[in-house]
């Protein structure tokens, strides 16, 4: 009989460990010191990122501040915010989640086809119709998304490689 009383308070002792471990597991305090938050960073931020590198001079194969090609410029970018991306614009394209053309947002990377021979080139959606790349001639520097003369008819597709907050201004 001693036995089983003391069967019994261990079990409800172990059933109350337990159930304190799923409480505390559960609690808001024990997630949130665990749970990063669900955005990487905000429009705002990847502007006044990607902005300090206009006027760099455009560097075949280029990955620093000496001179940048699209796909360097855009992983350094990244990279400033803490996103780790892969070196060229086609392997870029195979990450990420597809976006349609109408739910284009900031951040959202930009796939173009400018050599006939498939994706050739990144750039940044910038918001306010405007995108932030590296481009022969010009360096890093704004370009508008829908120019019909040149980008617009070359655009491939959107990846979505970051989830953005959206503030505001020229979203």
């Amino acid at each position: 009989m001693e036995g089983t009383i003391i069967f019994q308070k261990n079990i409800q002792q172990l059933l109350l460990a337990t159930v304190a471990g799923v409480v505390i597991c559960l609690s808001p305090i024990a997630v949130g010191a665990t749970e990063k938050d669900s955005t990487d960073f905000t429009s705002t931020e990847l502007r006044e990122t990607a902005s300090k590198y206009l006027g760099i001079r455009y560097l075949y194969g280029g990955t620093s501040t000496s001179g940048f090609d699209c796909s360097g410029f855009v992983r350094k970018v990244f990279s400033d915010l803490g996103i780790e991306l892969p070196r060229t614009a086609k392997e870029m394209y195979e990450i990420g989640e597809p976006v349609k053309i109408g739910e284009i947002r900031p951040g959202d990377l930009l796939f173009y086809n400018t050599s006939g021979s498939g994706i050739s080139h990144v750039a940044i959606y910038y918001g306010d119709g405007k995108m932030i790349h590296a481009q022969t001639g010009e360096g890093v520097s704004l370009s508008n998304f829908f120019d019909q003369y040149y980008w617009y008819d070359r655009f491939v597709g959107a990846k979505r490689v970051a989830d953005v907050e959206l503030i505001s201004e020229g979203n």
